[in-house]
């Protein structure tokens, strides 16, 4: 897993003799620095063992304290990140780490969110936590959602920041009256539910990657129509009950 290892840069001490402590991430083999925002006197971190030894003075102390809640939040984040994609990006890592993930969230497409969630999906799909034919259900919706934008709005794709409440209220209407899918045009209510959870489910991924800034998706409400169940009748209980007792005198 990711490896938290603290250092100081001796040649950017100030004239007090303090030099800056930064963290060095390591994963796989990926490596980036990032500032901790601490200094300590050179000497000091020697004779502390890099503050991992007895520590006496106060202000040290409170040094050591700020390094290990900041390590804790290394930590935390890259666990946040390891469980949408394995394979997390340092680079990425560090700039949410110092807040520089927001300059990027308007630049994605919806059809590229769609596209880096399948990516992402494919690979639970090789690792077998995943079936093929899931895969092939987003797949599937994301060709809807290109055959909606090209005749809805005469465009291939459109930023993901222009997706709003009737672009979704139209995207339920198209799916359910006016796709075309094997001949067959139109696609029944719970299908059509279930391709908007994909939508919602891609942007999602994307939300938690800092490359949306909202999931535009939260606002649709459909439902799963669910058909009552049916009861057997006592003459049909009855029966059953008959047909297991004549099984048990067989098998005598």
């Amino acid at each position: 897993m990711v490896k938290v290892i603290f250092y100081i840069k001796a040649q950017k001490a100030n004239n007090n003799g303090e030099a800056p402590i930064f963290a060095r991430i390591s994963y796989k083999t990926s490596e980036t620095s990032i500032s901790t925002g601490k200094s300590i006197e050179l000497q000091r971190w020697e004779q502390t063992k890099k503050l991992r030894g007895l520590l006496k003075l106060e202000k040290e102390k409170i040094i050591k304290q700020g390094l290990d809640n900041f390590q804790l939040a290394i930590e935390k984040k890259f666990n946040e990140f390891y469980k949408i994609d394995p394979d997390v990006s340092l680079l990425l890592l560090k700039k949410e780490l110092t807040g520089k993930t927001k300059t990027k969230t308007n630049s994605i497409t919806i059809l590229e969110v769609m596209e880096k969630h399948n990516v992402y999906f494919r690979k639970k799909v090789e690792a077998g936590d995943r079936s093929p034919a899931s895969l092939q259900k987003y797949e599937r919706a994301k060709d809807l959602l290109k055959n909606y934008m090209e005749k809805q709005y005469g465009l291939n794709d459109i930023e993901s920041t222009e997706v709003n409440g009737a672009f979704v209220h139209n995207l339920e209407e198209f799916l359910t009256y006016e796709s075309i899918y094997r001949g067959r045009k139109g696609i029944k209510n719970n299908s059509v539910v279930k391709y908007i959870k994909s939508y919602k489910t891609a942007c999602n991924h994307c939300f938690k990657l800092d490359l949306l800034q909202k999931n535009p998706f939260n606002v649709y409400q459909g439902r799963l129509n669910v058909k009552d169940a049916v009861f057997l009748t006592q003459e049909e209980l009855n029966k059953i009950e008959r047909k297991k007792y004549l099984l048990k005198d067989f098998n005598a």
